[in-house]
C-alpha cells in the first residue's frame, strides 16, 4: 500500500487534484503531466475550453499537487502549448521547482494552416526539485553525434552524445502501428522512454496525473518502474490496463527512445560505409523528408 489509499502499478479514475491529497507520502521520483492545452480538445469527460483565471488557477492547484508528492531528489517534467507556456513556468516558480530544460517537441507532422506557419512543436519543461540533488541517467539516452556520423572527430565520446532540448520525435498519426483508436491525444512511446530513462531508476515509482491513453504507464511498466497513473474517464483508465496488460504480455523489455533522424543516419553508416561527406549529404536529406512528411 502507497500512502493511504493509492497503489502503485495502478491506473485510478478520479480528480488528481483529490486523489494525491489523500496520499501525501508517496515516494514519487518522477512525475510527467501533459494536461489539456485549453485550446478545445475533445476529451471523454472533460470541457477543454476554460476561461483563462479559471484554467491557470486550476493548473496553479495540479501542480501544487504533484509537487507535494515529489521527493526531495525528485523531476517534474511538464508538457504544455504555447498559449500557457508562460504560465506553467511562472507557477513552477512559485512552486520552488528548478528548470533544468525548456525542451522543445518537434513533431514533424505539423497542423496545417493558411494565415501563419504550421505549428509543429510543443514545450515540455524539465523541473527539478533540489538544483543540486537530482537524478539524471546520461548513459542510456546518449545519441550519434556529428562528429562520430559526419565528421570524424576522434574526440567524439564514442557512446554518442546527451541529446540537445529539442526533441524530434514524430506524432502518433493514424497510421502508426503504436496509435490506440480510443485516444486522440497519444504521447509516443520513445518520448516517455528517454525521460522515464534520464530521470529515474528501475524500481522508482514514476506518477501521471492526466494518463490518457496510458503511454507514462506503459514505458515505465516496460522499464522496470512502478508507475501511478490518474484520469476523469472510465473508459480510457479501463482502455489504458488493457493496453499495458497486452504489451507486458508480449515480453517487451526496452523501449529504444532515439529519434528517427539519427537512427535512420547511423544505419547509413552502418550499410554503406560511405565517407563523412557522403553521409552528411544523407543525413541533411533524410532530416529534410523527415520535417516534411
Amino acid at each position: 500500500m502507497m500512502g493511504k489509499m493509492l497503489n502503485a502499478n495502478e491506473i485510478y479514475c478520479g480528480d488528481c487534484v483529490e486523489l494525491l491529497k489523500t496520499s501525501p507520502g508517496l515516494p514519487v521520483r518522477l512525475i510527467f503531466a501533459d494536461p489539456p492545452f485549453n485550446i478545445g480538445y475533445k476529451y471523454d469527460q472533460y470541457e477543454d475550453r476554460q476561461e483563462y483565471d479559471e484554467y491557470v488557477s486550476w493548473t496553479e492547484k495540479w501542480m501544487r499537487a504533484c509537487r507535494e508528492i515529489l521527493l526531495p531528489d525528485g523531476s517534474f517534467y511538464i508538457a504544455i502549448g504555447d498559449d500557457y507556456a508562460a504560465e506553467v513556468r511562472m507557477i513552477a516558480r512559485k512552486l520552488d521547482l528548478h528548470l533544468r530544460n525548456w525542451i522543445i517537441w518537434h513533431y514533424t507532422f505539423g497542423q496545417q494552416t493558411k494565415m501563419k506557419f504550421a505549428r509543429a512543436h510543443t514545450h515540455i519543461f524539465y523541473f527539478v526539485a533540489d538544483p543540486k540533488n537530482f537524478i539524471f541517467n546520461d548513459v542510456p539516452i546518449r545519441m550519434p553525434s556529428a562528429r562520430q556520423m559526419v565528421y570524424k572527430d576522434k574526440r567524439a565520446n564514442p557512446a554518442g552524445k546527451i541529446p540537445d532540448d529539442v526533441w524530434r520525435y514524430s506524432r502518433v498519426c493514424g497510421t502508426f502501428k503504436e496509435r490506440e483508436g480510443w485516444h486522440t491525444c497519444q504521447m509516443p512511446l520513445k518520448l516517455l522512454a528517454r525521460i522515464i530513462k534520464a530521470s529515474s531508476n528501475p524500481g522508482d515509482l514514476v506518477m501521471d496525473p492526466f494518463s490518457g491513453s496510458g503511454t507514462t504507464a506503459l514505458a515505465a511498466a516496460i522499464l522496470k518502474r512502478q508507475y501511478l497513473a490518474i484520469d476523469l474517464s472510465e473508459n480510457y483508465v479501463a482502455a489504458a490496463k488493457e493496453r499495458i496488460e497486452k504489451t507486458l504480455n508480449d515480453e517487451s523489455e526496452d523501449i529504444d527512445c532515439g529519434e528517427l533522424i539519427f537512427v535512420l543516419a547511423e544505419k547509413a553508416l552502418t550499410a554503406r560505409g560511405k565517407k563523412g561527406i557522403e553521409l552528411k549529404l544523407d543525413f541533411e536529406e533524410n532530416e529534410t523528408a523527415d520535417a516534411h512528411r
